[in-house]
């Protein structure tokens, strides 16, 4: 899948529980919708995401989300059947031989337990593949229980974070 062909997807997805939604990459034009959806986001959850104590995501960061490359750097963005409402977002960033890849995810609080973030987490694997990526990893808080039981499910294993107790890396081997 080229820059040009994932810049221009629009999926429909459906969970296991038969959520559906749709997702795209991001695009500058979402920044506004973006904080939005990140002031539905438990606080907890913005901890995990970026791992800090950030309570409002400002416009630096939302700039960094919604004005990416599309080639080492995608964010992809769940919608409601709105069409409007952002409901979560997964963003991949790759190393610059593009062979490995970190992605972090959030998903707002009122649409958690409807299976979303293992479809999402599905879906940016596939793009990552789609880029030649062959590492995808994932850095959680250790008290991050329930994206590292899922990601282990998925297949990720875990591994000690280098100079922090407090973190691990979760791998995927997508070769």
């Amino acid at each position: 899948m080229t820059a040009q062909e994932i810049q221009q997807a629009e999926t429909l997805l459906t969970t296991r529980t038969g959520f559906g939604f749709e997702v795209r990459p991001a695009q500058p034009s979402d920044e506004a919708a973006l904080a939005e959806f990140f002031a539905h986001v438990e606080k907890d959850d913005l901890r995990f995401r970026f791992l800090s104590g950030v309570s409002t995501v400002g416009h630096h960061l939302l700039a960094m989300m919604t004005d990416v490359d599309h080639d080492r750097t995608e964010n992809i963005l769940a919608f409601d059947t709105d069409g409007k409402t952002i409901i979560a977002s997964a963003m991949l960033v790759a190393d610059e031989d593009r062979k490995r890849a970190e992605v972090a995810m959030a998903i707002r609080e009122d649409f958690k337990l409807k299976g979303i973030s293992w479809t999402m987490l599905e879906h940016i694997t596939h793009i990552a593949k789609a880029k030649g990526i062959t590492t995808l990893e994932s850095i959680e808080a250790r008290d991050h229980h329930e994206a590292i039981e899922m990601e282990r499910e998925m297949g990720f294993r875990g591994f000690a974070m280098p100079g922090d107790a407090t973190l691990i890396v979760l791998r995927a081997d997508l070769g």
